[in-house]
C-alpha cells in the first residue's frame, strides 16, 4: 500500500511578522521547511512527499526535487487550493494513503504518524487532536459576555490522513475554503477518527512560537551540527574572442574563453565544489555538455542550482573561497565586485565570499598564457 504526504508550504504567514514567510524562516539554524521534510523523509512509511509551493517560491523546485522522494506542485490562492494541487499532483499514481501536513508544524514526531497511518486501517480519515482543558470564553468588546461549554471539544493539529481516492474526490467536490481537510472530508460524508496529538506539534504562528520551537529542539539534541566541506576545480582554454566571463563579471580581454556554457571557469568550480560537498556529482551530472540546451549558457544557472540543493537538504553556505589561476587579465580590480556577485547570487552576505587570483610563476599551460584555472571551497552547516 503506497503512501504519500502532502506539505503545504504555499501560504505566505503574515501573522508570525518579518519580511520572509515563516516556512523560509531559520529555526535553530535550519529553515522550517527543512526540518518539516526531514520528518517525512526519515518515516518508513512514507514513500513519496509531494512539497506545495508559493508560485513566487517555484525558483527554489530543483532543489527539494533533488530528494528522489519528493516532487513539487504549485499552490493555489487558498489552502483548500493548496491541497488540492498536491493531491491532483498525485493522481493516477499507485497512492492508497496520504498525510495532509502543514509546513508550519515541524516538530511533529514518527510515532503522531505512526498513529494516523494506524487509525487509517478502519477509517476513511483520521486526524489528531488535543482535548480543549481551559475554560472557554466568549468575548465582546474586549469584555467576558459569555461561557462556552469544553465538553467535546478538540484543538485540530496535522498531518490529517485519509484514504487517497476518497479525500481526491471529496476535494474535487468542494466549493470554497474549508478550515482544514476534515472539514471537506465531513462535508463529503467521510467519517474521520480522532487519534491523540502531542503538544509538541505546535504551529508556528507568531513570533514566541519560534522561541518556544527552538527550546523544544534544543531539549532533544535535535540541534546537532553537520558541517561539510567540497572542493571544486575546473579549467577553460583560450579562444578568439574580446572579453571574459568570471565569477559572473564580463572583463574586456583580447581573447575569450572556450567552453561549452559561457565558460565561467570561477563559477563552474564554485558549483563543483557545492555539489561536492553534498556528495551530489558535479556540473556535467547535472548539465550535461551534451545537452545543447546548455550551449552557451548563463553559469549562473549551474550555481543557481547546486545553492538550491543544498538548501533543500538543509544546509546553508557557510562561506566560499575561489581562487583564479592566470597571468591575465589582472583580477585584483574586479575581485570584490566578483565576490558581490557569487554573494549576491549565492544569497549569503558578501563578507562570506572570497575571490582571489595568483599566477602560476609562467610555468605550465596557465604560465604560457593557455588558459585560466579555478579552485573553489565551500563550507555546508545543517545543524
Amino acid at each position: 500500500m503506497s503512501t504519500a504526504a502532502i506539505i503545504v508550504a504555499a501560504g505566505r504567514g503574515r501573522r508570525v511578522g518579518g519580511p520572509l514567510p515563516k516556512q523560509w524562516r531559520e529555526l535553530a539554524g535550519r529553515t522550517v521547511t527543512a526540518h518539516t521534510l526531514d520528518a517525512f523523509l526519515q518515516h518508513p512509511a512514507i514513500d513519496r512527499i509531494v512539497l506545495v509551493l508559493a508560485a513566487d517560491d517555484m525558483g527554489l523546485a530543483p532543489g527539494y526535487e533533488a530528494h528522489a522522494r519528493v516532487s513539487v506542485a504549485t499552490g493555489g490562492d487558498s489552502r483548500a487550493a493548496s491541497v488540492r494541487a498536491g493531491l491532483e499532483a498525485l493522481a493516477g499514481s499507485d497512492t492508497r494513503r496520504v498525510l495532509i501536513h502543514d509546513v508550519a508544524r515541524p516538530l511533529v514526531s514518527a510515532g503522531l504518524i505512526d498513529r494516523v497511518l494506524a487509525a487509517l486501517d478502519d477509517s476513511p480519515g483520521a486526524a489528531p487532536a488535543l482535548a480543549v482543558t481551559d475554560a472557554l470564553w466568549r468575548g465582546d468588546g474586549g469584555l467576558v459576555s459569555g461561557v462556552q461549554p469544553r465538553d467535546g471539544l478538540f484543538r485540530a493539529q496535522t498531518p490529517q490522513g485519509f484514504r487517497f481516492a476518497e479525500i481526491l474526490a471529496a476535494h474535487r467536490a468542494h466549493r470554497g475554503e474549508a478550515a482544514d481537510d476534515v472539514e471537506i472530508a465531513r462535508a463529503a460524508g467521510l467519517a474521520v477518527t480522532i487519534v491523540p496529538g502531542e503538544e509538541r506539534n505546535l504551529k508556528i504562528t507568531t513570533e514566541q512560537d519560534f522561541a518556544r520551537a527552538e527550546a523544544l529542539l534544543a531539549g532533544t539534541g535535535e540541534t546537532t551540527m553537520d558541517i561539510r566541506t567540497g572542493n571544486g576545480f575546473d579549467v577553460h582554454a583560450f579562444a578568439p574572442g574580446d572579453h571574459v566571463t568570471l565569477c559572473g563579471l564580463r572583463i574586456a580581454h583580447d581573447r575569450a574563453l572556450s567552453g561549452h556554457s559561457d565558460a565561467d571557469v570561477g563559477m563552474h568550480a564554485l558549483s563543483d565544489a557545492i555539489y561536492g560537498a553534498l556528495g551530489d556529482g558535479d556540473i556535467g551530472r547535472h548539465f550535461p555538455p551534451s545537452d545543447d540546451r546548455w550551449k552557451g549558457a548563463d553559469s549562473r544557472i549551474f550555481l543557481e542550482h547546486a545553492v538550491a540543493r543544498a538548501s533543500g537538504r538543509g544546509y546553508r553556505l557557510s562561506n566560499a573561497d575561489v581562487t583564479l589561476i592566470c597571468e591575465a587579465p589582472k583580477i585584483g580590480p574586479h575581485a570584490g565586485a566578483m565576490a558581490g556577485k557569487l554573494a549576491q547570487i549565492m544569497g549569503i552576505a558578501p563578507d562570506r565570499v572570497s575571490v582571489k587570483a595568483t599566477t602560476s610563476e609562467r610555468l605550465g599551460f596557465t604560465g604560457r598564457g593557455e588558459g585560466i584555472a579555478a579552485l573553489a571551497t565551500v563550507t555546508l552547516v545543517r545543524s
